[in-house]
């Protein structure tokens, strides 16, 4: 089967039966986005060998966890895995992360959608601003970072009912936020 061909599902299933075209497939078609986010992440703090060895690690990733990832969610995955993997390699090199700082960026189709995006990143940046620290911590290591409530909880000393509380506090007065912010438009 030629790449041409070759849709996500199709290279989804090559992967799984143990083939290795489904995933030069994905390498292919998923490598410029891989590599954007784990830049994103480095903003030139570690080298192009660096960011290399991440963006792999994230195909490996892909390739052990073949059975698991659905059609259609792939990029995602691929996204989290890189975001991960970038954050960690800065850790072990040393340096700080600011997890507020660190936005990934994304393409809009129009100037329109840009500028709306551009206002959506800022109110939320605004919003992440106001919150104390622990609930800040819980609703980026949560949508950032992937991490689930009892990984969380363990972090910061409490139960993961209290963490997904504050979470939920959160979605709903961010909700409110972008609520008033269309009103006033």
């Amino acid at each position: 089967m030629t790449a041409v061909q070759m849709d996500e599902q199709t290279a989804l299933a090559l992967m799984r039966e143990g083939g290795e075209e489904g995933l030069r497939w994905m390498i292919r078609r998923y490598t410029p986005y891989v590599s954007a986010v784990v830049w994103g992440v480095f903003g030139g703090r570690l080298s192009a060998q660096d960011a290399e060895e991440v963006t792999s690690d994230t195909f490996l990733a892909l390739w052990r966890s073949r059975d698991r990832v659905q059609p259609g969610k792939v990029k995602s995955y691929l996204g989290a895995v890189a975001r991960t993997r970038a954050i960690d390699r800065l850790r072990k090199a040393g340096q700080d992360i600011s997890l507020e700082d660190d936005t990934l960026v994304i393409s809009a189709d129009t100037p329109e959608r840009e500028i709306l995006l551009q206002e959506s990143r800022q109110l939320l940046r605004h919003y992440l601003k106001s919150m104390n620290s622990t609930d800040r911590e819980i609703f980026l290591r949560t949508y950032y970072l992937c991490e689930k409530a009892p990984t969380i909880a363990r972090r910061l000393c409490m139960s993961p009912e209290a963490v997904r509380q504050r979470l939920n506090r959160g979605r709903k007065q961010l909700q409110r936020m972008f609520d008033e912010e269309d009103q006033t438009r």
